[in-house]
């Protein structure tokens, strides 16, 4: 179904065609409709769907006519990314409506956000913790909502923000519309719909697969040899941009150190960057700066790059549902990309719940040219480390029946700095 059966005001209509939007997919289909008609919506699909579009278009077309300057709509996100990933589509769709938008999320001077509260926008789009500083602070005002939209439900429930949450909305008339997206149904979000939403329409599309365009294949390995297979599979494969998931920060750095070293355009994001850093690697992938992305899961909803060819699994996901949300950054505008994970043999349990959620028995595959006996070297990135503590008792032991006393002593000093 085509854009214009809507009926939007033409100024929104000006901005779906800027986007270069002309066909609606499956979730907005069933979505924008009720939405236009100001009922409360429950959406379910998968990442890479278009849900985000689903509630902004409608969004738009409530506030085009109205009070502006006051916050009328609000839109929560679990993550800084998927706040900045929606506050573009509102600027791309409503270019050339005059509303105006604000994101609000922590590790950022709070002052430029109270100056733009305090200049006058209609939609906020934040996060769960620094949306309540602001509420604390009586820095922004919630009493003329109209919208509230919670985008990716079962992610902020997964980041433990269902507390926050509920304060919000205690501050929210209770005259709104409500619509809620998420990938998944856990019985979490279930509770919270039939808390929050009146007659909900539910709009779900396939929402526990992941999409048809993605094609998996699973590469076993020892863990210490993650790092060179990575290597020797990217020189091997014809790729556009790459996103690599990793399951620590650590990690994500690390690996994203040894792909610069090789040659690699590469970055890394995760959560001990600060916030600019984050967004320059972010920004470097969009415009093709860098070739390769190393991300743990705080990437795995806030990035919406449409030539990204192939999602890596470093690090098998903790569930099948992070699974599909990771691999949702491949194969999305009906463009069709690659899946490839990495797992050892404490990974079979976790594939079988992924085959399962496929429907089919994913490949398993083996790197032409790659020795997998080889011994990796101890700096990799997936070998493990000796036990501090044992190792502490084992030299003090040998030091005591070494040496003399005096310096027995001496020694036990240099190794309390050593091992503190």
């Amino acid at each position: 179904m085509e854009f214009n059966t809507l009926n939007l005001h033409a100024h929104i209509a000006a901005g779906i065609k800027a986007a270069g939007y002309t066909v609606q997919t499956p979730i907005q289909a069933l979505a924008i409709p009720p939405a236009l008609r100001k009922q409360d919506v429950m959406g379910l699909a998968q990442t890479g769907t278009g849900k985000t579009a689903a509630f902004v278009l409608p969004i738009l077309q409530h506030l085009i006519k109205g009070q502006r300057g006051a916050v009328r709509a609000l839109i929560i996100s679990p993550t800084r990314e998927l706040a900045e990933q929606t506050h573009q589509t509102i600027r791309t769709l409503g270019c050339k409506t005059g509303l105006r938008c604000v994101t609000i999320y922590g590790g950022v001077n709070i002052n430029p956000q109270i100056k733009k509260l305090r200049a006058g926008v209609e939609i906020v789009v934040a996060c769960p913790g620094r949306l309540l500083d602001h509420i604390n602070r009586r820095t922004i005002n919630l009493s003329n909502i109209e919208a509230l939209v919670l985008d990716e439900a079962d992610r902020m429930l997964d980041m433990g923000f269902l507390p926050d949450i509920k304060k919000i909305i205690s501050h929210i008339p209770s005259s709104r519309q409500t619509l809620l997206f998420s990938a998944t149904m856990p019985g979490g979000i279930r509770k919270l719909t039939n808390d929050i939403l009146r007659d909900p329409v539910t709009a779900q599309v396939d929402h526990s697969a992941p999409a048809k365009t993605v094609a998996h294949a699973l590469y076993p390995v020892d863990q210490t040899l993650k790092t060179g297979l990575l290597l020797k599979l990217l020189g091997n494969t014809d790729t556009e941009s790459v996103l690599v998931f990793t399951r620590t920060k650590s990690r994500a750095r690390r690996v994203g150190e040894h792909l610069g070293k090789a040659g690699y355009r590469a970055a890394s994001l995760q959560g001990n960057l600060s916030q600019n850093k984050r967004q320059e690697a972010l920004k470097g992938f969009r415009d093709g700066r860098y070739q390769v992305l190393v991300a743990t899961d705080i990437a795995a909803r806030g990035i919406d790059v449409s030539c990204i060819s192939h999602v890596i699994n470093f690090d098998m996901p903790d569930t099948a549902d992070a699974y599909t949300h990771r691999i949702g950054r491949t194969g999305r505008a009906a463009k069709t990309g690659d899946a490839f994970t990495f797992i050892t043999r404490e990974d079979e349990p976790m594939v079988r719940s992924i085959e399962r959620v496929l429907g089919e028995t994913v490949e398993r595959r083996t790197l032409e040219g790659f020795d997998y006996k080889k011994i990796a070297p101890s700096c990799n990135t997936g070998a493990a480390r000796t036990p501090r503590r044992p190792q502490r008792r084992r030299e003090n032991k040998i030091k005591t029946m070494a040496w003399t006393n005096v310096a027995a002593t001496r020694s036990h000093k240099t190794g309390g700095a050593i091992y503190k």
